[in-house]
This record gives C-alpha cells, structure tokens and sequence, in this order.
C-alpha cells in the first residue's frame, strides 16, 4: 500500500534585520529558501545547497550560519541579520561594505553578501586577527573570481579601523 505524504506547516516568530515578522512555513524549507521567497532578501544567493560556498550566509543571532541547510523552523525566537540589514536608515554603506568597494574585493558579488556577513561576525567579537587566522575564518566561502586577497585586506582595513589601530599596506618587493 502506498503511504501517503501529509504536508506539514508550522508557524515561525523571529526577528528580520531589526523587525519582529512570522511566517507559516513547510517544515522541511531552508531558512534560504523562507527568506529569499517570503521576504524577498535577495542577498540570500542560492548556490550549492548543500553548506559548502558560503553564498546564503546569513547571522543568527550574532553568528554566521549558510541558511541553505538551516530549517526555517529552527529560526523561531532567533535575530536573524541578511546584508540588508547592514544598511543604515538613509540607504548608506556599513563600514565593511564600503570597504568591500574600496578595496575593490567584487567582482562578480555573488559571494560578497556571505563573505560581508561572515566579516560582521568576525568585527563584532572585538578581536584582532592575524592574516592566517582570517584566511581560515573566512574559508567557509567560495568565490570563483579568485577576489581572496582584496576580501582580507577589506576585512582587515576594517578591523583595524574598528580596533582604533592604524594599518598600513606592506610594502612590496622592488
């Protein structure tokens, strides 16, 4: 006898980048899936789905997380931050994204709203970081245009900025 599938729907509170919203959701919907369709954040890239690019990064409840293997369900009673919720009240750039332009670290911007979220992550613990412990921070990511060097000077120069240190570029070889 063939058994038969019943759909099962739940309803999920959270808080969206600074705002209280539910949604009835399929209980087996990624968190991508919930936030690029029912909320439109569109920084949400939907790439291997499978945890491994770094690309539908998202913050939950200060720490990063690829909400592609990430329930919606598990979102109840969570603080849930996409790159739009980086964006001051007249539309400017948070510091890490400006310096993401500066520092020219995108290229195509596919990886850029995960690789920015995870960095959020990484400046709001206050620490400071050596290069190599950034590289391997920042490793859960894939960008295919090969911007790694201009992604950690950007999230350095950040870091720096934020810790009240000055840093320069090292010099290079003549």
């Amino acid at each position: 006898m063939a058994e038969k599938h019943v759909m099962q729907y739940k309803t999920v509170h959270f808080n969206l980048n600074g705002k209280d919203v539910e949604r009835t959701v399929d209980v087996r919907a990624s968190l991508t899936d919930l936030l690029r369709n029912d909320f439109r954040m569109t920084s949400v890239k939907k790439g291997c789905e499978v945890g491994e690019c770094g690309a539908c990064n998202v913050l939950i409840d200060g720490e990063a997380f690829n909400s592609c293997i990430y329930l919606a369900v598990w979102a109840e009673g969570k603080h849930i931050r996409t790159l739009e919720g980086l964006l001051g009240p007249n539309g400017e750039l948070s510091d890490i994204q400006q310096a993401f332009v500066d520092e020219a670290a995108i290229q195509c911007g596919f990886c850029t709203p995960g690789f920015i979220l995870t960095a959020v992550e990484i400046l709001e613990s206050g620490k400071e970081y050596t290069d190599e412990e950034l590289r391997k921070l920042l490793s859960g990511h894939l960008c295919r245009c090969t911007g790694y060097q201009n992604i950690l000077r950007a999230v350095k120069k950040t870091m720096y900025r934020r810790l009240g240190k000055e840093w320069t570029e090292p010099s290079s070889p003549s």
